[in-house]
């Protein structure tokens, strides 16, 4: 069977790693990625060609096609109908998300112009929560063909209890957090 790379790294690398600084007796202790999470919303004015055309562009990001999310009430301040498109949005487990996390940390946040590293603020639980402005970093999507740059959310749950341990296993994973000025002000006075 065909073992996704950062699955293996995690496997090799990251749960020794984990078990020794946070101290886990047990491998089973040690906290790992459940699910990755992709959702994009739109608004309203959102015709049927652009919902078909985002749903496509998820559906080559994520590896499969997602699911159309519609409004549950009206909301007549943002013209907004119940029933009407206003997302999509997929969930990928397994290998899917093991591949996608590689391609999302390894080509599509080092292609973001003037990147700097992503914010570590996790949610309390353990997950991260990541936006992006415009999915066409990614390089399945095609960027000459005229459509309307879109944003989305990319959730990270993890079987993680803290903060500290959610960071760490996405530290381990590879995951380009950005750096504090406090952290560089520690590391220059030690200098």
């Amino acid at each position: 069977m065909n073992v996704p790379e950062l699955k293996k790294s995690y496997l090799d690398n990251a749960v020794p790693a984990l078990m020794e600084k946070l101290g886990y007796k047990n491998l089973h202790q040690v906290p790992k990625i459940s699910k990755v999470v992709l959702n994009s919303s739109f608004g309203a004015e959102m015709d049927k060609n652009g919902v078909a055309e985002l749903r496509k562009d998820i559906a080559s990001i994520a590896g499969q096609l997602p699911i159309v999310v519609k409004a549950r009430v009206s909301v007549s301040n943002f013209k907004l109908r119940e029933g009407m498109p206003v997302g999509v949005k997929v969930t990928l487990r397994g290998n899917g998300m093991w591949d996608f996390l590689l391609r999302l940390i390894a080509i599509a946040l080092p292609n973001i112009r003037d990147f700097r590293g992503v914010p570590s603020k996790l949610d309390g639980n353990g997950n991260y929560t990541l936006g992006i402005i415009d999915h066409s970093i990614f390089p399945e999507i095609n960027v000459e063909r005229q459509r309307v740059n879109t944003g989305m959310d990319i959730c990270i749950v993890t079987t993680a209890n803290t903060d500290g341990e959610g960071t760490e296993l996405l530290k381990l994973l590879g995951m380009p957090f950005r750096k504090h000025s406090s952290d560089s002000n520690s590391e220059q006075a030690a200098a």
